[in-house]
């Protein structure tokens, strides 16, 4: 079948690609730099011209509060639409896990938007919701961080390899449309400073992780240990481990 990746060349997105192609799949990778951009509208229509499905696995490029809005609800409309008039059949999007216990942070306000979009459009859909992904650990750090402090609450994370995300997705994606609501996790849950804290020891960075049950996650959200973990009891768990991640991660390094 012809399917098209909205984000097509970024991390989950270029995997994604290289998957469906392998298994014989007529795959388009979209992105502006690839000439497809569902904010102006430039190339959508062709790109998804005989198109069955469309994977979008696509990203602000800001994180600010109306511009990641903005972004969401421009592309998310301009690109069910495009879907709706072409006749494509499934609509398949990655999100979150716990996306509607962190509404305190525009971004996962602007994701929410997107899903209710996608919930009221007429494509058949797929919402295929993630936990926090080994390869934006850094990223979790980084933001915490004062000085040579890291300063993060423990509270449970169950993150996932992007590799697992994007072989979760290809079932997803050559499956039927649930309309609904679908989460997938990695094998263990973790506090998030011991994450971060084992991170920053594979790696040799000297900064210290300090346990605070006030420190907010990504500076915006308060989190206990419900926020961050799959609520639904039948949610994919994959199997790779962060320890065994980290490992190979070092060795390669």
């Amino acid at each position: 079948m012809k399917i098209v990746v909205i984000g097509g060349s970024g991390l989950i997105g270029s995997k994604l690609v290289k998957k469906l192609r392998e298994l014989g799949h007529e795959t388009v990778a979209a992105s502006p730099t690839l000439g497809v951009n569902t904010i102006t509208g430039e190339g959508l229509a062709e790109a998804l011209t005989g198109a069955q499905v469309v994977v979008d696995v696509s990203n602000s490029p800001s994180f600010e509060d109306q511009a990641v809005m903005e972004f969401f609800e421009t592309s998310n409309k301009n690109l069910l639409a495009a879907e709706a008039a072409t006749g494509v059949g499934h609509h398949v999007a990655l999100s979150v896990v716990g996306t509607e216990r962190l509404l305190q942070s525009g971004y996962f306000r602007a994701k929410m938007a997107q899903e209710e979009l996608i919930k009221t459009s007429k494509v058949p859909y797929t919402i295929v919701r993630a936990t926090q992904f080994f390869e934006f650990v850094g990223s979790i750090a980084y933001v915490a961080t004062e000085g040579e402090t890291v300063r993060l609450p423990s509270a449970l994370t169950q993150p996932i390899v992007s590799d697992d995300v994007a072989a979760a997705l290809v079932d997803f994606t050559l499956g039927a449309p649930v309309n609904g609501t679908v989460e997938v996790a990695g094998p263990d849950r973790i506090g998030l400073d011991e994450l971060v804290r084992q991170f920053l020891s594979a790696n040799k960075d000297t900064r210290q992780v300090v346990t605070d049950a006030n420190a907010l996650y990504f500076g915006s959200v308060e989190v206990n240990d419900q926020s961050l973990v799959p609520s639904e009891s039948n949610a994919r768990i994959t199997t790779t481990r962060f320890h065994d991640w980290l490992s190979r991660s070092a060795s390669q390094g």
